[in-house]
């Protein structure tokens, strides 16, 4: 049975499209999504996403805990509120999910997962969390809103409760801090600067319709989707999963080798896969010829063939963009086969456009 977050409400007020999410009720679209999509990257817009899910983590072995079940390192953490972003890997190297986590103190870290793997998430940290007495609490009566785009953090802090905004002021990128029941990033999932709001469920609809008033517009799951992909941004279940490690995902950023003693999970096979060479990477592919790239369509160049993991027309670009996993000597340029036709692609780096400014 598909579920609702506490702001559906005013999706339906708003005149929100609503599709299933993920087992969720969720806003594909407020009428035109490209019309969002240059919202967040000229001004701002909210986008719900309480449908993540929310874990705090506590514990004297809790950092000892993260390090063994993460990708990267959370020793780096030494700021409070500082944000790391990871992959969340099983024994055989898959990605069981890519998170953010922040350091709150140093018994004390707080995590957000993907509304999609959260049953299977809380069981593997539950699970790996009994060895380390840590206390796994998920935060099931609050909310989430993002607020992405230029103006965004200006706009936000306007509307929000005087202590909370004071807190939000001084955020630098990718640090966190809380504020009695409010908790306030600056990140984000678009490529634009902003904030991502952890609040009470009871305080949320006002707080969206505070936003609404200041010309923040609401923005639905289709720009969410061309606005990441633009920005380079794995989609967890699209670019990467438990069949594929991140070494082949554009993940291998996120691991921490060192310190060497560090055994988190799956580090042994992706060692040997590393040391044995890796025989693919994600790339990103800009379309030359007339078409869309979708998700799933065959790549073809001198080395072999590869397969589009996420694909769409950018409306900042004015191009077909995509993600995709190919033979890692592929060079330059590609084709790609589109309705039965081979059509010209240029093999670029996996990040396209971020922050009012193209990457290409």
């Amino acid at each position: 049975m598909s579920q609702r977050t506490c702001l559906y409400g005013n999706h339906v007020n708003h005149g929100g499209k609503i599709v299933d999410f993920a087992g969720w009720e969720m806003p594909i679209n407020y009428g035109s999504q490209m019309e969002e999509h240059h919202q967040v990257r000229t001004d701002a817009g909210m986008f719900d996403v309480s449908h993540m899910t929310v874990v705090d983590l506590e514990g004297a072995k809790v950092t000892a805990f993260l390090q063994y079940i993460l990708a990267n390192d959370v020793a780096k953490l030494k700021t409070t509120g500082k944000a790391l972003y990871s992959a969340m890997l099983d024994e055989n190297g898959g990605v069981i999910d890519d998170l953010i986590v922040y350091y709150m103190n140093d018994e004390w870290f707080r995590m957000v997962v993907n509304a999609g793997t959260r049953e299977k998430d809380l069981a593997w940290i539950n699970k790996q969390a009994a060895d380390f007495a840590v206390n796994v609490t998920e935060q099931a009566n609050v909310a989430m809103v993002a607020v992405q785009g230029p103006n965004a953090r200006e706009k936000a802090i306007s509307v929000l409760p005087t202590d909370v905004a004071q807190a939000a002021g001084d955020l630098k990128r990718f640090v966190g801090a809380a504020s009695g029941e409010w908790f306030v990033a600056r990140t984000g999932y678009t490529g634009e600067d902003g904030f991502e709001i952890i609040l009470p469920e009871v305080k949320a609809s006002e707080f969206w319709e505070a936003l609404a008033g200041t010309g923040v517009k609401p923005i639905g799951l289709g720009a969410r989707d061309t606005l990441r992909l633009e920005a380079g941004m794995n989609l967890y279940g699209t670019d990467m999963d438990e069949s594929t490690s991140p070494l082949i995902s554009n993940l291998g950023w996120t691991i921490a080798w060192e310190p060497e003693g560090r055994n988190f999970i799956g580090r042994d096979k992706i060692a040997a896969e590393k040391s044995a060479g890796v025989q693919q990477k994600l790339v990103g592919l800009v379309l030359e010829d007339k078409g869309v790239l979708r998700s799933h369509m065959k790549v073809i160049c001198d080395a072999g063939e590869g397969e589009i993991t996420s694909g769409s027309f950018s409306p900042s670009l004015k191009q077909s963009i995509a993600l995709a996993r190919v033979p890692v000597s592929i060079g330059d340029t590609c084709e790609v086969e589109v309705r039965n036709k081979r059509l010209k692609a240029k093999v670029v780096k996996p990040v396209f456009f971020r922050e009012g400014k193209s990457c290409l």
